[in-house]
Protein backbone atom coordinates (compact mmCIF):
# COMPACT_ATOMS: atom_id res chain seq x y z
CA UNK A 1 0.00 0.00 0.00
CA UNK A 2 1.71 2.96 -1.60
CA UNK A 3 1.74 5.82 1.21
CA UNK A 4 2.79 9.69 1.06
CA UNK A 5 4.97 9.16 3.64
CA UNK A 6 7.60 7.49 1.84
CA UNK A 7 8.27 10.87 -0.24
CA UNK A 8 8.97 12.37 3.47
CA UNK A 9 11.03 9.43 4.38
CA UNK A 10 13.04 9.50 1.16
CA UNK A 11 13.74 13.28 1.63
CA UNK A 12 14.74 12.63 5.30
CA UNK A 13 17.54 10.17 4.02
CA UNK A 14 18.96 12.71 1.68
CA UNK A 15 19.01 15.57 3.78
CA UNK A 16 22.16 17.07 4.87
CA UNK A 17 20.42 17.48 8.49
CA UNK A 18 19.38 14.53 9.25
CA UNK A 19 19.14 13.09 12.46
CA UNK A 20 17.54 9.47 13.87
CA UNK A 21 14.13 9.84 13.22
CA UNK A 22 10.88 8.99 15.31
CA UNK A 23 7.94 8.38 12.66
CA UNK A 24 4.89 8.89 15.64
CA UNK A 25 1.13 8.67 15.18
CA UNK A 26 -1.50 6.28 16.95
CA UNK A 27 -1.75 2.51 17.20
CA UNK A 28 -2.48 0.60 13.83
CA UNK A 29 -2.20 3.37 11.53
CA UNK A 30 0.87 1.73 9.79
CA UNK A 31 3.98 2.98 11.16
CA UNK A 32 5.85 -0.59 11.84
CA UNK A 33 4.62 -1.33 7.38
CA UNK A 34 5.72 2.10 6.22
CA UNK A 35 8.97 1.95 7.81
CA UNK A 36 9.87 -1.94 6.96
CA UNK A 37 8.82 -0.81 3.13
CA UNK A 38 11.23 1.61 3.32
CA UNK A 39 13.99 -0.13 4.23
CA UNK A 40 13.45 -3.03 1.45
CA UNK A 41 13.28 -0.25 -1.26
CA UNK A 42 15.47 2.40 -0.40
CA UNK A 43 18.44 0.50 1.56
CA UNK A 44 20.50 -2.75 0.68
CA UNK A 45 19.65 -3.95 4.38
CA UNK A 46 17.05 -3.61 7.23
CA UNK A 47 17.73 -4.35 10.59
CA UNK A 48 14.66 -4.37 12.22
CA UNK A 49 14.22 -4.75 16.41
CA UNK A 50 10.72 -5.02 18.43
CA UNK A 51 11.16 -3.95 21.91
CA UNK A 52 7.54 -5.40 22.45
CA UNK A 53 8.14 -8.63 21.11
CA UNK A 54 11.31 -8.96 22.60
CA UNK A 55 12.15 -8.19 25.69
CA UNK A 56 15.30 -9.63 26.08
CA UNK A 57 16.53 -6.69 23.80
CA UNK A 58 16.00 -3.82 26.37
CA UNK A 59 19.02 -5.39 28.54
CA UNK A 60 21.64 -4.35 26.05
CA UNK A 61 20.69 -0.58 26.59
CA UNK A 62 20.52 -1.02 30.40
CA UNK A 63 24.36 -2.48 30.07
CA UNK A 64 25.84 0.87 27.82
CA UNK A 65 24.34 3.58 25.95
CA UNK A 66 27.20 4.02 23.54
CA UNK A 67 26.01 3.93 19.63
CA UNK A 68 29.42 1.44 18.24
CA UNK A 69 28.97 -0.71 21.11
CA UNK A 70 24.95 -0.95 20.82
CA UNK A 71 25.71 -1.43 16.61
CA UNK A 72 28.31 -4.48 17.61
CA UNK A 73 25.53 -6.47 19.60
CA UNK A 74 22.87 -5.61 18.04
CA UNK A 75 24.55 -6.95 14.88
CA UNK A 76 25.55 -10.26 16.37
CA UNK A 77 21.67 -10.57 17.76
CA UNK A 78 20.41 -9.87 14.75
CA UNK A 79 22.74 -11.57 12.09
CA UNK A 80 22.46 -8.36 10.05
CA UNK A 81 26.30 -6.72 9.34
CA UNK A 82 25.03 -3.02 10.33
CA UNK A 83 26.79 -0.18 7.93
CA UNK A 84 26.66 3.04 7.65
CA UNK A 85 24.42 4.32 4.22
CA UNK A 86 23.23 1.08 3.15
CA UNK A 87 21.57 -0.31 6.57
CA UNK A 88 18.02 0.98 7.65
CA UNK A 89 18.14 0.14 11.64
CA UNK A 90 14.75 -0.02 12.89
CA UNK A 91 13.82 0.47 16.22
CA UNK A 92 9.64 -0.33 16.84
CA UNK A 93 7.53 0.17 19.54
CA UNK A 94 10.56 2.56 21.40
CA UNK A 95 7.97 3.69 24.12
CA UNK A 96 8.66 0.28 25.88
CA UNK A 97 12.33 0.73 26.20
CA UNK A 98 12.59 4.42 27.16
CA UNK A 99 16.56 3.76 27.46
CA UNK A 100 16.67 2.68 23.74
CA UNK A 101 14.64 6.14 23.36
CA UNK A 102 17.49 8.08 25.12
CA UNK A 103 19.77 6.82 23.37
CA UNK A 104 18.99 8.50 19.74
CA UNK A 105 20.73 11.53 21.59
CA UNK A 106 23.79 9.54 21.34
CA UNK A 107 23.79 7.88 17.54
CA UNK A 108 22.77 11.63 16.50
CA UNK A 109 26.31 13.12 18.61
CA UNK A 110 28.19 9.98 17.81
CA UNK A 111 26.99 7.55 15.13
CA UNK A 112 24.97 10.17 13.01
CA UNK A 113 26.58 8.54 9.70
CA UNK A 114 24.12 5.45 10.56
CA UNK A 115 20.29 5.82 9.55
CA UNK A 116 18.29 5.12 12.49
CA UNK A 117 14.52 5.13 12.79
CA UNK A 118 11.73 4.77 15.69
CA UNK A 119 8.22 3.98 16.03
CA UNK A 120 6.21 4.40 18.62
CA UNK A 121 2.27 5.59 19.65
CA UNK A 122 2.63 9.22 20.01
CA UNK A 123 1.16 8.69 23.78
CA UNK A 124 4.09 6.22 24.56
CA UNK A 125 6.84 7.94 23.73
CA UNK A 126 5.79 10.90 25.05
CA UNK A 127 5.83 8.67 28.65
CA UNK A 128 8.68 7.06 28.02
CA UNK A 129 10.38 10.01 27.29
CA UNK A 130 9.23 11.98 29.67
CA UNK A 131 12.87 11.44 31.62
CA UNK A 132 15.55 11.36 28.80
CA UNK A 133 13.50 12.89 25.87
CA UNK A 134 17.00 13.68 23.28
CA UNK A 135 15.18 16.92 22.38
CA UNK A 136 16.70 18.70 19.76
CA UNK A 137 18.32 15.50 18.65
CA UNK A 138 15.46 13.70 16.50
CA UNK A 139 14.00 14.65 13.55
CA UNK A 140 10.32 13.85 13.58
CA UNK A 141 7.50 12.98 11.16
CA UNK A 142 3.84 11.90 11.98
CA UNK A 143 1.59 9.26 10.33
CA UNK A 144 -1.98 9.58 9.87
CA UNK A 145 -4.61 7.04 8.97
CA UNK A 146 -4.79 6.92 4.82
CA UNK A 147 -6.04 10.90 3.51
CA UNK A 148 -8.89 10.41 0.68
CA UNK A 149 -5.77 10.70 -2.13
CA UNK A 150 -4.48 8.01 -0.48
CA UNK A 151 -7.37 6.07 -0.55
CA UNK A 152 -7.81 5.90 -3.98
CA UNK A 153 -4.59 5.00 -5.24
CA UNK A 154 -4.82 1.74 -2.29
CA UNK A 155 -7.55 0.72 -4.77
CA UNK A 156 -5.95 1.61 -7.80
CA UNK A 157 -7.47 5.07 -8.96
CA UNK A 158 -4.00 6.27 -9.09
CA UNK A 159 -4.59 7.96 -12.96
CA UNK A 160 -7.81 10.06 -10.92
CA UNK A 161 -5.24 11.11 -8.07
CA UNK A 162 -2.76 12.07 -10.32
CA UNK A 163 -5.40 14.30 -12.29
CA UNK A 164 -6.99 16.18 -9.44
CA UNK A 165 -3.59 16.97 -7.85
CA UNK A 166 -2.22 18.69 -11.59
CA UNK A 167 -6.12 20.15 -12.21
CA UNK A 168 -5.49 23.87 -12.01
CA UNK A 169 -9.14 25.47 -13.11
CA UNK A 170 -11.90 26.52 -11.38
CA UNK A 171 -13.68 24.84 -14.78
CA UNK A 172 -15.87 22.23 -13.18
CA UNK A 173 -14.36 18.55 -12.75
CA UNK A 174 -15.72 16.45 -16.09
CA UNK A 175 -19.56 15.37 -14.78
CA UNK A 176 -18.57 11.85 -15.41
CA UNK A 177 -15.56 11.40 -12.90
CA UNK A 178 -16.98 13.99 -10.57
CA UNK A 179 -20.20 11.52 -10.05
CA UNK A 180 -17.36 8.47 -9.69
CA UNK A 181 -15.75 10.28 -6.89
CA UNK A 182 -18.38 11.34 -4.82
CA UNK A 183 -18.89 7.71 -4.90
CA UNK A 184 -15.79 7.06 -3.88
CA UNK A 185 -16.28 9.66 -1.23
CA UNK A 186 -19.07 7.54 0.44
CA UNK A 187 -17.28 4.29 0.33
CA UNK A 188 -14.12 6.43 2.18
CA UNK A 189 -16.89 7.60 4.40
CA UNK A 190 -17.66 4.23 5.64
CA UNK A 191 -14.33 2.50 5.49
CA UNK A 192 -11.96 5.15 6.59
CA UNK A 193 -8.45 5.63 6.28
CA UNK A 194 -7.12 2.69 8.83
CA UNK A 195 -4.31 0.44 6.18
CA UNK A 196 -6.00 -2.86 7.68
CA UNK A 197 -9.48 -1.65 7.10
CA UNK A 198 -8.89 -0.04 3.73
CA UNK A 199 -6.54 -3.05 2.79
CA UNK A 200 -9.58 -5.52 3.37
CA UNK A 201 -11.90 -3.28 1.21
CA UNK A 202 -9.03 -3.43 -1.41
CA UNK A 203 -9.28 -6.91 -1.76
CA UNK A 204 -12.64 -8.24 -0.98
CA UNK A 205 -14.54 -5.60 -1.59
CA UNK A 206 -16.78 -6.72 1.96
CA UNK A 207 -17.96 -3.73 3.66
CA UNK A 208 -19.11 -6.06 6.39
CA UNK A 209 -15.59 -7.84 7.18
CA UNK A 210 -14.50 -3.71 7.34
CA UNK A 211 -16.84 -2.99 9.84
CA UNK A 212 -15.72 -5.82 12.10
CA UNK A 213 -12.08 -4.41 11.48
CA UNK A 214 -12.83 -1.30 12.42
CA UNK A 215 -15.16 -2.46 15.56
CA UNK A 216 -11.81 -4.71 16.42
CA UNK A 217 -9.25 -1.45 16.73
CA UNK A 218 -12.11 0.40 18.59
CA UNK A 219 -11.56 -2.49 21.04
CA UNK A 220 -8.29 -2.57 21.35
CA UNK A 221 -8.09 1.45 21.50
CA UNK A 222 -10.26 0.98 25.07
CA UNK A 223 -7.99 -1.92 25.84
CA UNK A 224 -4.69 0.64 25.49
CA UNK A 225 -7.07 2.93 27.64
CA UNK A 226 -6.79 0.17 30.74
CA UNK A 227 -3.38 -0.45 30.22
CA UNK A 228 -1.59 2.77 29.21
CA UNK A 229 -3.50 5.37 31.25
CA UNK A 230 -3.64 6.89 34.71
CA UNK A 231 -6.11 4.45 36.68
CA UNK A 232 -7.69 7.22 38.08
CA UNK A 233 -8.32 8.86 34.67
CA UNK A 234 -9.60 5.18 33.00
CA UNK A 235 -13.36 5.56 33.21
CA UNK A 236 -13.31 9.02 32.39
CA UNK A 237 -11.28 8.70 29.04
CA UNK A 238 -13.55 6.15 28.10
CA UNK A 239 -16.65 7.77 28.94
CA UNK A 240 -15.09 11.16 26.72
CA UNK A 241 -14.27 8.99 24.42
CA UNK A 242 -17.66 7.10 23.75
CA UNK A 243 -19.00 11.02 23.82
CA UNK A 244 -17.31 12.01 20.31
CA UNK A 245 -20.20 10.93 17.76
CA UNK A 246 -23.02 11.59 20.29
CA UNK A 247 -21.67 15.15 20.52
CA UNK A 248 -20.91 15.53 16.75
CA UNK A 249 -24.68 14.45 15.96
CA UNK A 250 -26.01 17.43 17.71
CA UNK A 251 -26.55 20.95 15.23
CA UNK A 252 -23.80 22.86 17.82
CA UNK A 253 -20.83 20.60 17.70
CA UNK A 254 -19.15 22.33 20.36
CA UNK A 255 -18.12 19.60 23.23
CA UNK A 256 -20.82 20.27 25.91
CA UNK A 257 -19.62 18.73 29.64
CA UNK A 258 -22.94 18.57 30.71
CA UNK A 259 -23.86 16.37 28.41
CA UNK A 260 -22.06 13.89 30.17
CA UNK A 261 -23.31 14.33 33.20
CA UNK A 262 -25.18 17.75 34.52
CA UNK A 263 -21.92 18.50 37.04
CA UNK A 264 -19.43 17.88 34.78
CA UNK A 265 -17.13 20.56 34.44
CA UNK A 266 -14.21 20.83 31.59
CA UNK A 267 -11.51 20.91 35.20
CA UNK A 268 -12.90 17.74 35.58
CA UNK A 269 -12.17 15.79 32.34
CA UNK A 270 -9.13 18.13 30.98
CA UNK A 271 -6.33 15.30 31.57
CA UNK A 272 -8.69 13.00 30.12
CA UNK A 273 -9.37 14.86 27.03
CA UNK A 274 -5.32 15.51 26.80
CA UNK A 275 -4.67 11.81 27.42
CA UNK A 276 -7.13 10.98 23.84
CA UNK A 277 -5.36 13.54 21.78
CA UNK A 278 -1.84 12.66 22.93
CA UNK A 279 -2.73 9.13 21.87
CA UNK A 280 -3.54 10.24 18.30
CA UNK A 281 -7.03 9.30 18.78
CA UNK A 282 -9.17 12.79 18.65
CA UNK A 283 -8.66 16.21 17.45
CA UNK A 284 -9.51 19.37 19.08
CA UNK A 285 -11.04 22.51 17.29
CA UNK A 286 -10.94 25.74 19.32
CA UNK A 287 -12.89 28.28 18.85
CA UNK A 288 -11.92 31.70 18.00
CA UNK A 289 -14.18 34.87 17.92
CA UNK A 290 -11.74 37.36 16.19
CA UNK A 291 -9.78 35.58 13.32
CA UNK A 292 -6.52 37.65 13.54
CA UNK A 293 -2.89 36.39 13.30
CA UNK A 294 -1.93 33.88 14.96
CA UNK A 295 -5.15 32.03 15.69
CA UNK A 296 -3.85 29.84 18.37
CA UNK A 297 -3.81 33.31 20.33
CA UNK A 298 -7.30 33.97 19.94
CA UNK A 299 -8.52 30.54 20.43
CA UNK A 300 -10.85 30.19 23.68
CA UNK A 301 -9.06 27.68 24.94
CA UNK A 302 -12.59 26.93 27.26
CA UNK A 303 -14.63 25.70 24.03
CA UNK A 304 -14.05 23.42 21.21
CA UNK A 305 -15.21 20.72 19.33
CA UNK A 306 -13.79 17.02 19.20
CA UNK A 307 -13.00 14.98 15.83
CA UNK A 308 -12.55 11.90 15.68
CA UNK A 309 -8.94 10.62 14.05
CA UNK A 310 -10.54 8.72 11.77
CA UNK A 311 -14.01 9.06 10.04
CA UNK A 312 -14.28 5.53 9.54
CA UNK A 313 -13.95 4.98 13.49
CA UNK A 314 -16.70 7.08 13.51
CA UNK A 315 -19.26 5.40 11.16
CA UNK A 316 -18.10 2.44 13.56
CA UNK A 317 -18.82 3.67 16.77
CA UNK A 318 -21.85 5.31 15.56
CA UNK A 319 -23.42 1.98 14.09
CA UNK A 320 -23.79 3.32 11.09
CA UNK A 321 -24.98 1.10 8.39
CA UNK A 322 -23.32 0.14 4.97
CA UNK A 323 -27.09 0.63 3.31
CA UNK A 324 -26.12 4.54 3.34
CA UNK A 325 -23.47 4.37 1.13
CA UNK A 326 -26.68 3.45 -1.77
CA UNK A 327 -29.12 5.67 -0.47
CA UNK A 328 -28.32 9.42 -2.00
CA UNK A 329 -26.80 11.77 -0.03
CA UNK A 330 -28.02 10.30 2.88
CA UNK A 331 -23.91 9.66 4.12
CA UNK A 332 -23.16 12.75 4.20
CA UNK A 333 -26.04 14.50 6.16
CA UNK A 334 -26.26 11.11 8.33
CA UNK A 335 -26.32 12.62 12.17
CA UNK A 336 -26.24 16.67 10.95
CA UNK A 337 -23.47 16.07 8.80
CA UNK A 338 -20.91 15.00 11.15
CA UNK A 339 -18.90 12.67 9.38
CA UNK A 340 -18.99 15.39 6.78
CA UNK A 341 -17.34 17.77 9.28
CA UNK A 342 -15.14 14.91 10.53
CA UNK A 343 -13.35 14.21 7.38
CA UNK A 344 -12.78 18.14 6.57
CA UNK A 345 -10.90 18.25 10.10
CA UNK A 346 -9.19 14.88 9.36
CA UNK A 347 -8.25 15.62 5.44
CA UNK A 348 -6.96 18.94 6.89
CA UNK A 349 -4.97 17.93 9.47
CA UNK A 350 -3.30 15.04 7.90
CA UNK A 351 -2.51 16.59 4.90
CA UNK A 352 -1.82 20.37 5.38
CA UNK A 353 -0.59 20.07 8.97
CA UNK A 354 -3.14 22.37 9.85
CA UNK A 355 -4.44 23.03 13.31
CA UNK A 356 -8.29 23.46 12.97
CA UNK A 357 -10.33 26.36 14.66
CA UNK A 358 -13.49 27.50 13.87
CA UNK A 359 -15.54 31.03 13.93
CA UNK A 360 -19.01 31.92 15.72
CA UNK A 361 -20.31 35.21 16.02
CA UNK A 362 -22.85 35.83 19.10
CA UNK A 363 -25.18 33.17 18.00
CA UNK A 364 -25.83 34.07 14.68
CA UNK A 365 -23.27 32.27 12.52
CA UNK A 366 -20.64 29.57 12.42
CA UNK A 367 -17.96 28.88 9.84
CA UNK A 368 -17.12 25.25 10.31
CA UNK A 369 -13.39 25.95 10.11
CA UNK A 370 -10.62 29.01 9.61
CA UNK A 371 -7.13 28.49 8.81
CA UNK A 372 -4.05 30.15 8.54
CA UNK A 373 -2.26 29.63 5.59
CA UNK A 374 -0.48 31.84 2.63
CA UNK A 375 -0.22 34.89 5.61
CA UNK A 376 -3.96 34.91 5.20
CA UNK A 377 -6.57 33.49 7.10
CA UNK A 378 -9.66 31.34 5.18
CA UNK A 379 -13.07 31.06 6.31
CA UNK A 380 -14.33 27.61 5.42
CA UNK A 381 -17.94 26.58 5.49
CA UNK A 382 -18.61 22.59 5.61
CA UNK A 383 -22.43 21.90 4.17
CA UNK A 384 -23.40 17.98 4.02
CA UNK A 385 -24.17 17.07 0.75
CA UNK A 386 -25.03 19.94 -2.00
CA UNK A 387 -27.16 22.47 0.17
CA UNK A 388 -26.16 25.47 -1.00
CA UNK A 389 -26.52 27.69 2.02
CA UNK A 390 -24.28 30.21 2.43
CA UNK A 391 -25.41 32.45 5.49
CA UNK A 392 -22.41 32.32 7.93
CA UNK A 393 -20.08 32.94 5.56
CA UNK A 394 -21.91 35.95 4.39
CA UNK A 395 -21.82 37.23 7.74
CA UNK A 396 -18.24 36.66 7.93
CA UNK A 397 -17.29 37.97 4.74
CA UNK A 398 -18.86 40.89 5.34
CA UNK A 399 -17.29 41.81 8.87
CA UNK A 400 -14.14 40.81 8.17
CA UNK A 401 -13.72 41.00 4.29
CA UNK A 402 -11.39 38.11 3.30
CA UNK A 403 -10.11 37.68 0.34
CA UNK A 404 -11.75 34.16 -0.39
CA UNK A 405 -14.66 32.56 1.42
CA UNK A 406 -14.55 28.95 0.88
CA UNK A 407 -17.95 26.00 1.11
CA UNK A 408 -17.16 22.55 0.79
CA UNK A 409 -20.16 20.57 -0.67
CA UNK A 410 -20.81 17.22 -2.94
CA UNK A 411 -21.31 19.87 -5.63
CA UNK A 412 -18.88 20.45 -8.37
CA UNK A 413 -16.23 22.99 -8.68
CA UNK A 414 -17.78 26.51 -8.94
CA UNK A 415 -16.88 30.05 -8.26
CA UNK A 416 -19.84 32.64 -7.40
CA UNK A 417 -18.47 35.99 -6.89
CA UNK A 418 -16.15 35.70 -3.55
CA UNK A 419 -17.16 31.93 -2.92
CA UNK A 420 -15.28 29.58 -3.60
CA UNK A 421 -16.87 25.67 -3.65
CA UNK A 422 -14.88 23.42 -3.76
CA UNK A 423 -16.21 19.61 -3.62
CA UNK A 424 -15.40 17.86 -0.43
CA UNK A 425 -12.77 15.50 -2.82
CA UNK A 426 -11.09 17.78 -3.72
CA UNK A 427 -10.61 19.81 -0.14
CA UNK A 428 -6.59 18.84 0.20
CA UNK A 429 -6.24 21.55 -2.59
CA UNK A 430 -7.20 23.90 -0.24
CA UNK A 431 -6.61 27.00 -0.40
CA UNK A 432 -4.74 26.61 -3.50
CA UNK A 433 -4.63 29.69 -5.69
CA UNK A 434 -6.49 28.02 -8.56
CA UNK A 435 -6.79 30.40 -11.80
CA UNK A 436 -10.01 31.36 -12.93
CA UNK A 437 -11.75 30.13 -15.84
Amino acid sequence: MKRDIYQHLEEWKRSPRRKPLVLNGARQVGKTYALKHFGKTAYEKTAYFNFEKDEKLARYFDETLDPKQLLKILSIYSEIEIHPQNTLVIFDEIQECPKALNSLKYFCEEANEYHVVAAGSLLGVKTAGEKGFPVGKVNFLHLYPLSFFEFLSALGHDKTRIFLEEYQSYAPIPPPMHDKLIQLLKMYFFIGGMPEAVAEYAKTDNLNVVREIQLEILSAYEKDFAKHAPPHEIMKITTVWKQVHRQLAKENKKFIFAAIRKSARGRDYEEAIQWLSDAGLIHKSYLVESPKFPLSAYADNNIFKIFLADVGLLGAQSNLSPQTIIEGDLLFTEFKGALTENYVAQELIATKHIEPYYWASEGLAEVDFLMEEDHAIYPLEVKAGSSQKKKSLLVYGQKYAPEKLIRATTMNLKHDGDIYNYPLYLISRFPLPISKT
